[in-house]
């Protein structure tokens, strides 16, 4: 399918990648694409330089981390259709069509699936576990399998972005991107991509401090998008807790030791936890019932007149 490429911008977060940002600005401009924004996070090598003579415009972001990079340029882009990769040049520009042609079809958001084609030391194992763990961790906790919900090639609609609340300022943005446009109902669409092996530059992502914060970032989010999962962990952790000092006071009064305080903590574990749980139930139903309410509010809206 044929589109017009004026209608797209390519946003290329960068920092310290003086080593690749040339070619990838380059190869999208050799495909046709004019409009390349590159939000540098103030690198200290050529990336700025090298990004302005392969023919990309450069705003220098005011915050710190990707997200905060991504969100700024949101705020400014004015094409109806975004593209965004990293410029490390791990993703190439030959699957750009594939990525956007799904938007001028109808689709919100298109997410490159990196696990699929990804060539062979572009991830190590560990690195790859770690993605289908964290793939699945999401699945569970928001209820839809978007299969690489870490990857940093996606393209939108302008009003895909507005209806999002993004606030996420590192590595987790993509995770609140997933998790934003599930909780809208955005039709998203999930293609195959090749990923490729950096090219001799080191990566900014930490496998196990920026893990434990996507994970925390997951959970956290679905006390909104699906609170009886959120509550749900919280109640079940605490009553299993209050079971766990229950099995204890019991193997302790059956040898004749009385331990109260401890008796009395594991009554307090069970209940809190239970209501904790039931609380997890109370809030899926309004959950439920709000959805609703807006879907049928959208439903007898009259049409827009033109």
């Amino acid at each position: 399918m044929k589109f017009n490429k004026d209608e797209v911008c390519i946003l290329i977060p960068t920092l310290n990648e003086s080593l690749t940002i040339g070619p990838v600005v380059k190869e999208f401009r050799d495909l046709g694409y004019s409009h390349i924004l590159v939000v540098d996070g103030k690198s200290t090598d050529n990336t700025v330089k090298n990004a302005r003579d392969a023919g990309a415009v450069v705003r220098t972001q005011t915050g710190k981390g990707k997200g905060n990079a991504i969100i700024e340029a949101f705020e400014v882009i004015e094409q109806p259709y975004i593209l965004m990769l990293d410029g490390d040049g791990t993703y190439s520009a030959k699957d750009a069509d594939k990525m956007l042609t799904p938007l001028f079809l109808g689709f919100d958001q298109v997410i490159g699936d990196r696990l699929i084609n990804a060539e062979e030391g572009s991830f190590s194992r560990v690195n790859l576990f770690g993605n289908h763990m964290l793939n699945l961790f999401f699945k569970l906790a928001h209820s839809r399998d978007l299969h690489d919900i870490l990857s940093g090639y996606r393209s939108f609609t302008k009003l895909a972005i507005q209806q999002m609340n993004l606030k996420e300022t590192g590595f987790e943005i993509e995770t609140e991107m997933s998790v934003e446009a599930v909780r809208n109902g955005q039709r998203i669409m999930v293609v195959p991509i090749r990923y490729s092996r950096r090219p001799g530059t080191p990566t900014k992502l930490s496998p196990f401090h920026d893990g434990i914060r996507i994970v925390s970032t997951i959970y956290r989010l679905a006390r909104v998008n699906n609170p009886m999962f959120y509550f749900g962990i919280m109640g079940a952790f605490c009553a299993l807790l209050g079971l766990l000092t229950g099995v204890y006071v019991l193997l302790e009064w059956l040898h004749h030791i009385d331990h109260i305080p401890l008796t009395i903590l594991t009554v307090l574990l069970i209940v809190v936890g239970i209501e904790i749980f039931m609380f997890g139930v109370i809030s899926d139903m309004l959950l439920v019932f709000h959805r609703e309410i807006i879907r049928e509010i959208q439903l007898n809206q009259p049409p827009r007149q033109k």
